[in-house]
């Protein structure tokens, strides 16, 4: 075997590893990333490491497995990337799509079974409470920025449609990218050479998969188009794809009950890997009526959905993303991007509260998983654990 196949055996390896042991979120994540991939393994520089992080964070999609995969890219093209983009995502997926299954089963043979959930429903929404305000204190650093996530918000409480995000990322791109002015200036590269085959494929499956969904009908067929095309408007990561997904399959589509969607959302907090791969435990759901064989494609399907845009555009935009960040008007653009993403990360926070009885013991648990998580380091599987604990106990001494 070759030095370069072992190094890629090697690559793949921590990859892996990262996969079963990167809890705690994205700040976690890159630590993590830097300690293994750039401090023991050398395989790009922590210069490079920062600069397609940040690179990662203005594409839409899910930031850690495009950060995974561009790393591949650099290590071993592109081959090596969509390698490691199975291998991070793959135990993650299986584990969502292995709790949608569970939580069939035990709604069907034991009436009032996801009351081990009665406590983590409100934790979730302290999960999301504390990502906005994480997020919000990073992304919105200007009076324009804060009047686009109101509005945003205001938008997203009251036309809780999926067609209306798209709407509002692209205009608060352009509302801001006018103020390119402000931006420092750079010596733009008047050269830029780009190379389209990427884009042409992210287009072409998102253009195919909506044809072919609007032709057959087909429910894998649409499901894939929902995620796909989710998975191609998500900016800000895991918590900003929430909104989404419970406006599309619980207000919209009524695939999954609220209370679904909240005890999925809270359990994905407590495991490896993507943040993303709430996807699968959705898309799992939302084939149940074909047993455990559309369990299985649903939750395989809405991975590949959700994942593949945001590494087919990391590997168009990668090279040549040293010429276009120069451009003024593209750096101006992400301002309003963002500023409408955290909108919408606030309004997610009072849909998921709509449906839960407003009692005070919710508001404990909501306002208590914030205050753990803001003021402590107790790690989210460890909340998410106490929640299940507590909600079994809480079963077992009052019903």
């Amino acid at each position: 075997m070759s030095v370069r196949k072992v190094r890629y055996y090697v690559f793949l390896k921590d990859v892996l590893a990262l996969s079963i042991t990167a809890f705690g979120g994205p700040q976690a994540f890159l630590a993590m990333l830097l300690e293994r991939m750039v401090k023991n393994r050398a395989y790009i520089s922590e210069d490079e490491l920062w600069e397609l992080n940040a690179l990662c964070n203005i594409l839409p999609g899910p930031s850690s497995t495009q950060l995974i995969s561009a790393i591949g890219f650099r290590v071993g093209g592109p081959n090596l990337a969509y390698l490691a983009l199975f291998v991070w995502i793959l135990p993650a997926t299986l584990l969502m799509t292995a709790t949608a299954v569970l939580i069939q089963f035990l709604q069907e043979h034991t009436p009032g079974a996801l009351g081990f959930a009665r406590f983590i429903q409100p934790m979730a929404i302290g999960f999301i409470i504390f990502a906005a305000q994480k997020t919000i204190s990073k992304m919105v650093n200007s009076t324009e920025a804060m009047i686009l996530m109101l509005i945003s918000a205001f938008v997203s409480f009251f036309y809780s449609s999926p067609y209306i995000f798209p709407v509002m990322l692209v205009l608060g791109g352009l509302s801001t990218s006018i103020k390119y002015k402000n931006q420092p200036k750079a010596e733009e590269d008047k050269k830029l050479i780009i190379k389209w085959a990427n884009f042409y494929l992210w287009a072409g499956v998102l253009i195919l998969a909506a044809v072919a969904g609007a032709i057959t009908n087909y429910q894998p067929i649409l499901l894939f188009e929902n995620f796909y095309r989710n998975g191609s408007l998500i900016f800000g990561g895991g918590q900003v794809l929430v909104p989404y997904l419970y406006t599309e399959f619980v207000d919209f589509k009524h695939f999954l009950s609220s209370e679904e969607f909240l005890t999925g959302y809270a359990i994905s907090q407590g495991i490896p890997g993507p943040t993303f791969s709430i996807s699968s435990y959705v898309g799992a759901l939302s084939m149940r009526e074909f047993g455990l064989t559309g369990f299985l494609v649903g939750g395989l399907i809405s991975a590949a959905g959700i994942f593949l845009p945001g590494i087919f555009l990391i590997f168009f935009v990668i090279r040549f993303w040293d010429q276009l960040k120069l451009y003024r008007p593209v750096r101006a653009a992400l301002e309003g991007i963002n500023a409408v993403s955290c909108g919408m990360l606030i309004a997610a926070a009072y849909l998921l509260f709509e449906p839960l009885e407003a009692n005070a013991l919710h508001i404990v648990f909501i306002l208590g998983t914030y205050g753990v998580l803001q003021f402590t380091k107790i790690s989210s599987p460890l909340i998410i654990l106490a929640g299940i604990v507590l909600g079994i106990a809480a079963n077992y001494f009052l019903i």
